[in-house]
C-alpha cells in the first residue's frame, strides 16, 4: 500500500491513494497512522478516491473522526494530484465533504483554494487557559470559534482543550486565538477539535480572517496570517474566500501489510 506524507504550513498529512476505492479506513488505522510514536506521525489522514468521475478528498481527523473540511490538506492533495500525474497544473475541481472546491496549483509549489463562504453565524465565548475570550462563531465548511485578543497569542496554554458552548457547537468546534499585527496582518494559534494544537489550520486562517473583519463591521477584506508552520494569504468576500500557502511533499513509501491488517 503505497503512501505519501506532506503538509502545509507544517499541518501535516498522511496520503493514502485509494483510485479503486477499496481501502478500508477505521478509525483504529486513522489514530495509528497518525500517531507519532507508532505510526508515520501525522494531523490527519487524506484519502485520495474517485467519486462520480471527479477526485474526492476523503479528510479524517488525527483521532478517526471525519470531518467536513481541511484548507491545508486540500492544497496538499491538489499538490498530491499534480505530482503524481493525475491532473495537469492549473485549475481543477477537487470534491470535499463541505461541497466542490475550486483550486489551482502554482509552478513554485504553492496552491491557491476557492474555500467558499465564510459564515459570521453569532458571537459565543472560547474558555481557553482559565480566561473567557470572546470570538465570532464562523462556518467555513466547518465550526470554527476566532476570537481577537490583545493578549499575546504565544501566552496560551494549549495543551487542555479550551472550552465552548455545546448548544452552539454540538458538533465540537476549532478555536483560533488571533493577533493583529499590523494592518491586514494577523498571528493566529488553533486548536483544532479532534487532533490539539496544530501548527497551522488552514479553515482556521479564513475563519480568522473573517472573525477579525467582523469585527470591523466589514464583510469584505484580506491579510496574511501567521501561523506556528509559516504564513498563508487570505481573501474573504461576501460570497467566497481564498487561501493560498505553500504545500510541501516530503516522503513516499510502502505501508507493512502485516501492521495494516493488525488494526482491521
Amino acid at each position: 500500500m503505497e503512501f505519501v506524507k506532506g503538509h502545509g504550513t507544517e499541518n501535516d498529512f498522511v496520503i493514502l491513494p485509494d483510485l479503486d476505492d477499496q481501502l478500508d479506513l477505521t478509525a483504529a488505522r486513522v489514530q495509528a497512522l497518525c500517531d507519532r510514536q507508532r505510526g508515520l506521525g501525522a494531523d490527519g489522514v487524506l484519502r485520495v478516491v474517485r467519486v462520480d468521475g471527479k477526485w474526492f478528498m476523503d479528510y479524517r481527523n488525527a483521532d478517526g473522526s471525519i470531518a467536513e473540511m481541511c484548507g491545508n490538506g486540500l492544497r496538499v492533495f491538489a499538490r498530491y494530484l499534480v505530482d503524481a500525474g493525475h491532473q495537469e497544473q492549473g485549475e481543477f475541481v477537487v470534491g470535499t465533504r463541505a461541497g466542490d472546491r475550486t483550486v489551482t496549483t502554482h509552478p513554485d509549489g504553492s496552491v491557491t483554494n476557492d474555500m467558499g463562504p465564510a459564515r459570521v453565524t453569532g458571537t459565543s465565548i472560547a474558555a481557553v487557559d482559565g480566561a473567557g475570550i470572546g470570538g465570532f462563531a464562523v462556518d467555513v465548511g466547518n465550526p470554527h470559534l476566532a476570537c481577537v485578543t490583545e493578549t499575546p497569542v504565544e501566552s496560551f496554554d494549549l495543551t487542555v482543550p479550551p472550552g465552548f458552548d455545546p448548544v452552539m457547537f454540538p458538533h465540537g468546534v476549532n478555536v483560533e486565538l488571533i493577533n493583529v499585527i499590523g494592518d491586514g496582518a494577523l498571528r493566529m494559534r488553533v486548536y483544532e477539535r479532534g487532533v490539539g494544537e496544530t501548527r497551522s489550520c488552514g479553515t482556521g486562517t479564513v475563519a480568522s480572517v473573517a472573525s477579525w473583519l467582523a469585527g470591523q463591521g466589514r464583510t469584505t477584506g484580506s491579510a496574511t496570517v501567521d501561523v506556528l508552520g509559516g504564513q498563508v494569504f487570505v481573501t474573504v468576500e461576501p460570497t467566497t474566500s481564498t487561501l493560498t500557502g505553500p504545500a510541501v511533499l516530503v516522503a513516499r513509501g510502502e505501508l507493512d501489510k502485516s501492521w495494516w491488517d493488525a488494526l482491521a
